[in-house]
């Protein structure tokens, strides 16, 4: 190849990363500007939305048919409960955080409450657990609402507390036990998923928080202790771990669910069969609308679909974490951080048992799989997520400036208040150390005691210093007159 022919060659090359230059600097000022979080949640939650019916429609079609219901049937119920979330997504969307926050002590007393009365002769057992309300059609599964309750209701008092999070009795108290009360009503009924989603909030609810590291090891250790006891208890929990380890040993048994998962991600191949084409819908894979929908996505979109799902799952985690650390109120920085780590990782536990990297739990996948409850309230946490978006301090400044903006005017949104710190309170007497420490003394007014008692110190030393400069000077002055 001759000089002449390389020349365009070497010439590309600068061209190439100037371009990617130029789409690095127009995203990042794109990212910076003022309402960019809120209109990014806006977009995962759209497309997570619309992704779920679709697939919702796809995977369940052939079942209903199959036990002689109409092939919408399963579709018509999860387009209710998405109309319903959206109608109440608004709804949130306009409440200011500090009523939401404020209202967090009522909901976390009522979700104790229905938790209690699902265990009664009120409730419904489906599939061996006692977790439902049902009226005619429509069901509820308190244990949704729990997750939000606590994630709010911890972050109120823990924020509320903030000054005296270094004694363990207040960073525990009341948080932990409550949580622990939760935790002890859901396995009566018994929910073991329900138990790991609870325990992921109040995880992140501590770490948010800056709990020491010795307490994150301790509960690890208690959650680990409280699976082997759980497990060697009750048989099929045995048996749905004995069928993680070896699948193979009862392929038609324990192993199904997973084997079936697996064949159908890799029937999908690279672009899948195409939307509807699947065979693992037609009753070779239980659940398929609901726990193993990420299967039916791998099998019908392919890897294309699930690198989809987990991109969004993934900018979500970005979006989430990016709005905490923007806002200044402690209370909505904890929030944001504690809900957007429990949709990821509910996310997380679901496509890692389809892939087989995790035991079969029966967690949803958040706004795709099938589910009322479990699609209402996680709408309801993209409107807390939206509106803690819109409480950023450059948002607030914008939106009060320069009016709501295209999707505020159509949304009708009202303009979010700006932070106030609350007053800082003198104690009325002081307050006693915290135990093992020594009170700090008290601090030596050396103004005070200079030319008393006092031993000599740097002011001291500074102060006679000065004082015999100005006694030379008056000396000096007095020599010339």
């Amino acid at each position: 190849m001759t000089a002449v022919e390389q020349r365009p060659a070497r010439a590309g090359r600068p061209r190439r990363a100037g371009r990617a230059v130029a789409v690095r600097t127009s995203l990042t000022a794109w990212l910076g500007r003022p309402l960019a979080d809120f209109h990014l949640l806006l977009a995962i939650f759209g497309m997570l939305t619309a992704i779920g019916l679709i697939m919702v429609l796809s995977a369940s079609a052939p079942d209903a048919v199959a036990v002689g219901e109409s092939a919408f049937s399963v579709f018509k119920k999860q387009l209710l409960y998405v109309g319903v979330g959206a109608v109440i997504f608004l709804v949130v969307l306009r409440i200011p955080l500090r009523t939401v926050r404020h209202g967090s002590t009522m909901a976390m007393l009522v979700s104790v409450v229905l938790l209690g009365l699902v265990l009664t002769p009120l409730g419904t057992s489906i599939n061996g657990t006692q977790s439902w309300f049902k009226v005619g059609p429509v069901s509820l599964q308190p244990i949704e609402p729990a997750k939000l309750a606590l994630a709010l209701w911890g972050a109120h008092v823990l924020v509320t507390k903030r000054a005296l999070l270094n004694q363990y009795r207040h960073l525990l108290v009341p948080v932990v036990p409550v949580a622990l009360l939760l935790f002890a009503l859901v396995m009566l009924q018994p929910d073991l998923t329900g138990t790991i989603t609870l325990g992921v909030v109040l995880m992140s609810l501590l770490w948010f928080v800056g709990a020491p590291m010795r307490l994150f090891g301790v509960l690890v250790i208690a959650a680990v202790s409280g699976a082997v006891v759980l497990a060697i208890t009750a048989a099929y929990r045995l048996d749905r771990l004995q069928s993680f380890l070896n699948p193979e040993d009862d392929p038609t048994g324990g192993g199904l669910q997973a084997l079936q998962a697996l064949y159908a991600l890799a029937e999908g191949g690279f672009f899948g069969k195409g939307l509807t084409n699947g065979s693992s819908k037609w009753r070779y894979l239980p659940n398929v609308h609901s726990d193993f929908i990420f299967a039916v996505i791998g099998e019908e979109l392919g890897f294309i679909g699930c690198l989809l799902v987990l991109g969004l799952f993934g900018l979500l985690a970005v979006v989430g974490l990016r709005i905490a650390a923007r806002n200044t109120d402690p209370w909505i920085r904890m929030v944001s951080a504690t809900l957007t780590v429990w949709l990821v990782a509910q996310a997380a536990i679901n496509i890692g048992y389809v892939v087989q990297l995790l035991p079969v739990t029966g967690i949803t996948l958040p706004m795709i799989s099938s589910g009322g409850t479990s699609v209402v309230t996680t709408m309801v946490v993209f409107a807390i997520l939206a509106s803690c978006a819109r409480h950023e301090p450059e948002a607030v400044a914008a939106l009060r400036s320069l009016g709501p903006g295209r999707v505020g005017g159509v949304l009708k949104l009202p303009a979010p208040e700006a932070y106030k710190p609350p007053p800082r309170r003198r104690p009325s007497r002081p307050s006693t150390p915290p135990r093992g420490r020594k009170a700090a003394p008290p601090p030596v007014d050396e103004r005070r005691m200079a030319g008393r008692h006092a031993p000599p110190s740097e002011y001291r030393r500074r102060e006679s210093r000065k004082a015999g400069q100005d006694r030379d000077v008056r000396s000096r002055r007095r020599d010339g007159r």
